[in-house]
């Protein structure tokens, strides 16, 4: 039986195609229609899932009745004349009724039944479904039940999205951008000034899963201390949001842990997107708890300066799902309704350039002008390339870095990820012999911030993504060679496209990007 989960109508439309319990495909639209943060389905996302058949049942992530609620309440009229999901689905010819599911619980169901885990914890972080905008399920066997929720207007995620916008940026886009700049500022200059204008006590003393603001921040907070607008001002403004979103986080998962739900634990959620913050998750040891001081703790910095160090982490095992936001919520959409647990081994999911993977032609690009392009193989469904649309760098030159900001017109600060083997991460990066990060979820120390200058950020940091035979075989081909060729396990990479710009899909996409900033795009016709 063929089932279709779909989410979108708002922003960051996506589609996934399931044959009973197996996932065959999952598609960004924006990767079709080149339009970032592409809102609606679109004919060539529906053309492509259609060559695996017509569906049997379609899925949507949300609970329309409870959306148009919500919507009546926060009076924005303009939504509710809104066309259905079935109108928006019928256009294409699929006239199908649709299973709906609520907007957590398909963020739940998507996390928790992708994670090989038979028990476990799951919190959800966005700016908002329905009604909620934080929620902590509990997954046991075939269930989820959820355990607690926060409903709007406080959000977590809407305050981010806002302070991103007060910062000059695309709210709902650019907070990675936000974390980035955190990096360069002095995160305790405005912390109090933020604590005080936005929240109703501070969360990081609260023994509870709550966080409530002073204000409704769904339209953003644009006329916010406008005489915070220098470029330092907005860093240090940056750094303390950060850090407060840090806490907040900490303050939620140390309350997860006492309350004595299972210990393997599920981040989803578009929060679940902050590198740093869940660096924390897999990282930071537990704080000593004293009844008696029943709300206080010391908060201590997640990463660990001293390197021979391991501290122990909160929970047996953590799982963000690769593409935890929206679009995720196509493949939980179906999940939430089936109750199956998948085996999800790679986010390779999308259209796919056949042919071989060209590593030679990588490495002679790389070693001849230190910088090239790769599409090849299934275009990952998620907001990351992990090897299949990436630009890849050696990662040791001083100028490196510079380069492909340059061609990618990024701001200078922002910093890039290395892939490494996975035998190799823990001698050169602070983390366990058994760490593993194939989805570039997490920041770690890197041990020779020197040595890798392009791929270390300005807090000596570094978001790693690991590679391993089984998982990604084609990749790591790709960097077994380049290690015996040069002694480096590594490469820098990211994503094959510009700012503003979605990943490249189909290899017509790679050779206009190859002709418009003449970077050589490698690809399977090439590369034999």
């Amino acid at each position: 039986m063929i089932h279709w989960g779909w989410s979108g109508m708002s922003h960051d439309a996506a589609l996934a195609v399931f044959d009973d319990d197996k996932l065959l495909f999952a598609a960004h639209s924006e990767r079709y229609t080149r339009v970032k943060n592409e809102k609606n389905l679109c004919q060539g996302l529906i053309d492509e899932a259609l060559t695996f058949g017509r569906p049997d049942n379609v899925h949507f992530y949300e609970n329309t009745f409870l959306k148009k609620l919500r919507q009546v309440k926060s009076k924005q009229w303009n939504l509710l004349k809104k066309e259905s999901p079935r109108k928006h689905m019928a256009q294409f010819g699929i006239d199908k009724y649709q299973h709906t599911t609520t907007h957590h619980r398909a963020h739940a169901a998507a996390g928790y039944f992708t994670s090989g885990f038979d028990s476990a914890t799951i919190l959800v972080i966005d700016s908002i479904g329905e009604f909620d905008t934080l929620s902590v399920w509990e997954g046991k066997g075939k269930r989820l039940r959820k355990r607690h929720s926060q409903g709007y207007p406080h959000s977590i995620g809407l305050w981010y999205s806002a302070m991103t916008q007060r910062l000059g940026l695309k709210p709902q886009e650019h907070e990675y951008i936000l974390m980035g700049m955190a990096a360069l500022g002095d995160p305790d200059k405005y912390y109090d000034i933020i604590m005080e204008d936005f929240f109703e006590e501070d969360p990081s003393n609260t023994h509870q899963l709550k966080v409530k603001f002073k204000r409704d921040l769904h339209r953003g907070c644009l006329d916010w201390r406008p005489d915070l607008n220098t470029v330092p001002d907005l860093v240090d403004v940056a750094a303390a949001v950060q850090k407060i979103y840090e806490k907040i986080f900490h303050n939620l998962l140390t309350e997860i842990y006492l309350s004595k739900l299972p210990t393997n634990l599920v981040l989803m959620g578009g929060c679940a997107l902050n590198c740093v913050a869940n660096s924390i998750a897999i990282q930071m040891p537990f704080i000593s708890w004293e009844p008696h001081l029943k709300g206080t703790w010391e908060y201590s910095p997640h990463h660990i300066d001293d390197e021979n160090t391991q501290p122990q982490p909160y929970f047996d095992n953590v799982w963000i799902m690769p593409n935890p936001g929206d679009a995720g919520s196509a493949i939980g959409a179906v999940l939430a309704h089936t109750k199956t647990h998948i085996d999800f081994t790679t986010a390779n999911l999308g259209h796919n350039i056949e042919g071989e993977y060209p590593v030679d032609q990588i490495i002679n690009e790389i070693i001849q002008h230190k910088i090239t392009a790769v599409a090849a193989g299934k275009a990952e469904f998620g907001p990351r390339a992990l090897g299949n649309r990436s630009i890849l760098a050696d990662p040791r030159g001083l100028y490196v870095k510079n380069r492909v900001n340059r061609i990618k017109h990024r701001e200078e600060f922002r910093p890039f990820a290395p892939i490494i083997l996975e035998s190799c991460v823990a001698e050169y990066f602070n983390v366990a012999e058994d760490f593993k990060s194939p989805y570039m979820q997490y920041t770690v120390k890197c041990r020779r911030p020197d040595l890798y200058p392009a791929i270390v950020h300005y807090d000596g940091t570094s978001r790693v993504q690991t590679v391993n035979e089984k998982d990604n075989p084609e990749v790591y081909a790709l960097l077994m060679k380049w290690y015996k060729i040069t002694g480096c396990p590594m490469l820098l990479n990211t994503s094959l496209n510009i700012k503003g710009e979605p990943l490249v899909n189909t290899l017509e996409d790679a050779q206009r990007w190859e002709l418009k900033y003449r970077v050589t795009v490698c690809t399977p016709t090439r590369g034999k």
